[in-house]
């Protein structure tokens, strides 16, 4: 009887044992710590609707190495043709490593700088695509910034097309000298993939660049009648993005190191008609090269396990919200009658999903009008309903009037008075 109950409290152990394991298993697949990461600075973002799924450090502003050239790449695309002769300067042939040691006065084709700077991180095609596209580096860093405020980054400054580390001094309104460097943040990193991926009219292109296995071309040159003539030399480039290996779905992704930065990574991945983005900064320095590619898988299996697509537009709201609404000083067939104008919610294109977890919900507030003064016009704009996660609005719809309503005048009430009393 004792070896029973031996062997009984035994196999006890071993099923509680199992069960705190699969239970931490559990945990470990819906929570995500950080203190898990590598990275000093680490976002999974929707590229969708832009919601950040987890943050760690998201809005320090760090040093953001070779993921610079995403903005460069997408900027290129937009601003140029791919078919277009670029002219190396000396100042683009001085670039440090990494480098294609492309030379000053010879040609490139844009769309074979771009492969270069793309899957090998080429540092003197950068400033070279930067010379041609914004005539100059500073010209086209204006335009980073620029189009970085444009994708509603709020943290990022632009110096140099390749990341290198940089700095310098401004002067700013209250007359003051300050120094600004070469930085984003995670969050705003990871808006900048979002942009090059999902809402620019050149992701396409983008997308085929950056997957991309490896690329050949040539150089050119001009003879001594100014012909463009092939110079001789040819060029072979392999992609270094890792990552389009590891996952089943992989999209792009742009490696970075120096210095200051330390080793860098922004990366995306579509799924289930999901697609998540990861920004990494200062994620180890060397000799810890692999450590973003854990930190990257780490926070896109999160996102896998934990996000599932909702639409918003399927969303149950309040009825009430769209009653008649009282109209005053609105003319009617009857002296004494009032006026109620009926609403709608007025249909909008492509109405937005978004990824939430289990346990997490959509609220929803309204901020109609109780009463209109007339006169109202048709399909007025009389209320907004929103959409919020997190005290966040991913989404608004309004409330028109279905109906106009004139405002009573002189003639009515004459009417009115003789049609009540005579």
């Amino acid at each position: 009887m004792k070896r029973v109950l031996t062997y009984v409290m035994i196999i006890l152990t071993i099923i509680l044992f199992f069960g705190e394991m699969n239970a931490l298993a559990e945990e470990k697949k819906t929570t995500i710590k950080d203190s898990e990461l590598y990275a000093r600075s680490a976002v999974l973002m929707d590229a969708d609707s832009g919601r950040i799924l987890y943050g760690k450090d998201a809005d320090t502003v760090l040093p953001m190495a070779s993921t610079t050239k995403i903005m460069t790449c997408i900027l290129a695309l937009e601003n140029g043709s791919l078919e277009n002769l670029v002219e190396v300067s000396k100042y683009a042939s001085t670039m440090p490593d990494v480098q294609l040691n492309i030379k000053e006065g010879e040609f490139y084709y844009l769309k074979d700088l771009l492969h270069s700077l793309m899957l090998e991180s080429h540092n003197d095609s950068a400033v070279a695509i930067a010379e041609h596209i914004g005539g100059s580096v500073e010209g086209f860093a204006e335009m980073m910034n620029n189009k970085a405020i444009e994708i509603g980054c709020q943290n990022t400054t632009f110096i140099t097309p390749n990341g290198l580390d940089a700095e310098k001094e401004i002067t700013a309104a209250d007359g003051s000298i300050q120094k600004i460097v070469h930085s984003t943040t995670a969050t705003d990193l990871a808006k900048i993939m979002s942009y090059c991926i999902k809402r620019s009219p050149q992701k396409d292109l983008f997308l085929q660049i950056t997957r991309t296995p490896s690329y050949t071309f040539s150089n050119y040159i001009k003879n001594e009648q100014g012909e463009v003539i092939s110079g001789g030399r040819s060029f072979s480039c392999n992609n270094h993005n890792a990552f389009l290996h590891m996952m089943d779905g992989a999209l792009s992704g742009k490696t970075g190191f120096t210095g200051d930065a330390g080793y860098c990574y922004v990366g995306a991945l579509e799924r289930d008609e999901r697609t998540f983005v990861v920004a990494l900064l200062a994620c180890g320095w060397p000799n810890n090269k692999n450590y973003k590619w854990s930190d990257t898988k780490k926070l896109m299996e999160y996102g896998l396990t934990n996000y599932q697509k909702i639409d918003l537009a399927a969303q149950n709201i309040n009825e009430e919200w769209l009653s008649d609404i009282l109209v005053e000083n609105a003319k009617t067939e009857n002296f004494f009658e009032n006026f109620n104008v009926e609403v709608y919610l007025r249909e909008q294109q492509g109405a937005p999903t978004i990824l939430m977890k289990e346990g997490e919900e959509v609220d929803i507030f309204c901020n109609v009008e109780k009463k209109l003064i007339a006169p109202v016009e048709n399909n007025q704009i009389v209320g907004k309903i929103q959409y919020k996660i997190d005290d966040e609005i991913y989404w608004e719809r309004e409330i028109c009037t279905k109906q106009g309503a004139k405002e009573k005048d002189f003639q009515w009430y004459l009417k009115g008075v003789f049609e009540e009393f005579f």
